[in-house]
């Protein structure tokens, strides 16, 4: 009989841990964006801004750091502009293409 492991057992999971570079970071946050979710993009900008150092996001975005915090938690709803900052901050940016999934 094999043994069962108990979710509670096991680590937990931090992708902060795995966004070394701007392709793995890239890479991350379009496979968020796709979910359609506001809420989980704000949280995946956190989680690479972790990865990266809040206190040097703040620098380089121009924010508090505090403020960034605030605006990079569950449930905010930060001003556009304070997102762009902040993916700028983080050597990214938004690009627009054709949604292919949508019936013409």
């Amino acid at each position: 009989m094999s043994k069962k492991t108990r979710v509670s057992d096991l680590p937990d999971f931090d992708p902060a841990e795995y966004l070394r570079d701007p392709e793995d970071i890239a890479g991350y946050l379009s496979a968020v964006l796709e979910e359609n979710d506001p809420d989980a993009v704000i949280e995946a900008l956190g989680t690479i801004a972790r990865a990266h150092g809040m206190t040097e996001i703040a620098r380089e975005s121009g924010l508090a750091r505090e403020a960034l915090y605030r605006a990079l938690r569950g449930g905010a709803a930060p001003r556009f502009d304070t997102v762009m900052r902040v993916m700028r901050a983080l050597g990214v940016h938004l690009v627009a293409e054709p949604d292919t999934r949508q019936a013409s």
